[in-house]
C-alpha cells in the first residue's frame, strides 16, 4: 500500500519548497524508519534521534527546535496526527464474505457486507449490523445483537440476549454474558444462583483477549461508551462501568461495583463487591480496593490508600532498620539505668536471671503484709551472730511487697 506524502499530510503545515511527490509505504519509529516512512517526535530531547533518522518526514510539535536531517512537519498534536496516518496502513480484515463452513440460523439477520469466518455459529434471532466481521469459531447465542462496523474476533463467545453497540472490537477468546460465580448454601450443598440478566456493551468499546464480562443476576451488566479493556479483565455480574474507562490487564471487578467515567484501573487491580469508584479516579497497579474511591482520587496499595500517604509510608519503612537499632540501644541504656538506680537505693534489685556469682538469694512472701525483717550479716547469718553460733539478731519492722528474689551484696559491700 503506497501513498504520496501530499495525500497523507493534506492540511498540515508543509515547509515551503517541499516535494509532496515522495512515496510513503508506511510509518515507523525514528530509529527504524526508512526513507519511505513517516515517524514522529514530541520531546526536544529527541533532537539527536530526529537528526539521525532516515525517515522521509517527521511530525513534530510547534515548539520543537530546528534540527538538520529529515523533513520536519510541525503540527499541534504530532502523536494524534501520526496515528491518523497510521490508520491508512492498517491491514485488510482477515474475514471476507461468508465462509462455507459457518453455521447461520435461518432466522438470523445479517446487514450489508457482513463477513462471517469458518466454523462461526450464529444462533436464532441474532442480528448483525452492516460491515461487521465475525471471526472464525465465534459463537453468537440466541437473541444477540451486534451493531454496525464491529469486529468480533476468533473464538469469541457472546451468549444469549447480550447487546453489542456500534464500532466495537472484541478480541479473540473473550466471553460476554457468561454466568457469574454465584451460589448460596441451602444447608446441605452450594446451589447455583440463576442469572437471568444480560450484558450491554455500548458504542466504541474495545475488549481484550480472553476478557470475561458476566451477565447480571436479574438486570444489566453495563459497559459504557468508549471504554477500553485490556486482556484477561474480569467484570462480574451487575457491574456498571462508566464511559471511557480504562481497565488494564488482569483487573478484577467484583459484583455490583460502579465505576465512574474516565476512571483508570491499572494491571491486577482487585475491587471488592458493591463499591463505587468515582469519575476520574486512578487506581495504581496491583492495588486492592475494599472501600469506595472518591472522584478524581489517586490510590495505591493493598488495602488502597491515597497515593501520597502510600509513598510516605514506603519512605518511613526504609528508616525502620535504623529505628530498631536505636530502640535496642535505648533498651540497653534503660536497663543499665535501672540497675544503677537499684544499686543507689540499697543494692537490692529484681533478679532477672538469678543472682550473680557470689550473691545469696532470699525470697519474700508472695503476699503484701507487714512483718519483721532480719538484717543478715556478711556471711548470710543474722547480724550480730557469728559463724560459731553467736547471738545478736537485729529485728526490724518491714513490709513484704511481693515474691521478687532479693540479691545480697557480696561480703564487705554493705547490708542486704
Amino acid at each position: 500500500m503506497t501513498y504520496l506524502l501530499q495525500e497523507l499530510v493534506a492540511g498540515l503545515d508543509m515547509p515551503a519548497g517541499t516535494s509532496a511527490q515522495v512515496e510513503i509505504v508506511g510509518v515507523s519509529t525514528l530509529e527504524s524508519a526508512s526513507e519511505h516512512e513517516i515517524a514522529f517526535a514530541e520531546d526536544p530531547r529527541q533532537s539527536s534521534a530526529v537528526t539521525a533518522s532516515r525517515a522521509a518526514a517527521v511530525l513534530i510539535p510547534e515548539d520543537f527546535p530546528d534540527v538538520p536531517g529529515p523533513l520536519l512537519i510541525r503540527v499541534g498534536k504530532p502523536r494524534q496526527a501520526f496515528f491518523a496516518i497510521a490508520e491508512r496502513f492498517a491491514p485488510a480484515p482477515e474475514t471476507q464474505g461468508i465462509h462455507g463452513d459457518a453455521s447461520i440460523d435461518p432466522t438470523a439477520r445479517l446487514g450489508a457486507d457482513v463477513a462471517v469466518g469458518a466454523c462461526a455459529a450464529i444462533s436464532a434471532g441474532v442480528s448483525v449490523g452492516a460491515r461487521s466481521r465475525i471471526g472464525a469459531g465465534a459463537y453468537l447465542g440466541p437473541g444477540v445483537h451486534i451493531g454496525v462496523d464491529c469486529v468480533i474476533g476468533a473464538n469469541v463467545s457472546i451468549l444469549r440476549d447480550c447487546r453489542i453497540g456500534d464500532r466495537c472490537t472484541i478480541h479473540p477468546g473473550a466471553v460476554i454474558g457468561g454466568d457469574c460465580f454465584g451460589f448460596f448454601w441451602d444447608g446441605t450443598r452450594h446451589r447455583k444462583v440463576p442469572h437471568l440478566g444480560i450484558v450491554v456493551v455500548e458504542d466504541d468499546v474495545e475488549i481484550g483477549c480472553n476478557a470475561c464480562i458476566d451477565r447480571a443476576t436479574l438486570s444489566i451488566t453495563r459497559v459504557g461508551r468508549g471504554t477500553k479493556m485490556d486482556n484477561l479483565v474480569q467484570v462480574a455480574h451487575n457491574c456498571d462501568i462508566g464511559e471511557h474507562v480504562i481497565l488494564v490487564s488482569q483487573a478484577a471487578i467484583a459484583g455490583s461495583t460502579k465505576i465512574g467515567s474516565r476512571a483508570m484501573l491499572g494491571g491486577q487491580v482487585a475491587v471488592a463487591d458493591h463499591l463505587e469508584i468515582g469519575a476520574g479516579a486512578r487506581v495504581a497497579s496491583t492495588s486492592g480496593l475494599v472501600k469506595d474511591v472518591e472522584p478524581g482520587a489517586s490510590v495505591l496499595g493493598a488495602p488502597a490508600r491515597p497515593i501520597k500517604q502510600f509513598w510516605k509510608e514506603q519512605a518511613a519503612l526504609t528508616k525502620l532498620p535504623e529505628l530498631l537499632r536505636q530502640v535496642r540501644s535505648l533498651q540497653n541504656e534503660l536497663e543499665s539505668l535501672r540497675a544503677r538506680v537499684a544499686e543507689l537505693e540499697g543494692g537490692v534489685t529484681p533478679a532477672a536471671n538469678g543472682p550473680p556469682a557470689g550473691h545469696a538469694e532470699v525470697r519474700g512472701r508472695p503476699t503484701r503484709e507487714r512483718g519483721n525483717c532480719v538484717r543478715l550479716g556478711p556471711s548470710g547469718s543474722p547480724a550480730g551472730q557469728s559463724s560459731a553460733g553467736g547471738r545478736g539478731r537485729e529485728i526490724l519492722p518491714c513490709q513484704v511487697l511481693g515474691s521478687h528474689p532479693l540479691r545480697r551484696a557480696p561480703p564487705g559491700n554493705g547490708p542486704t
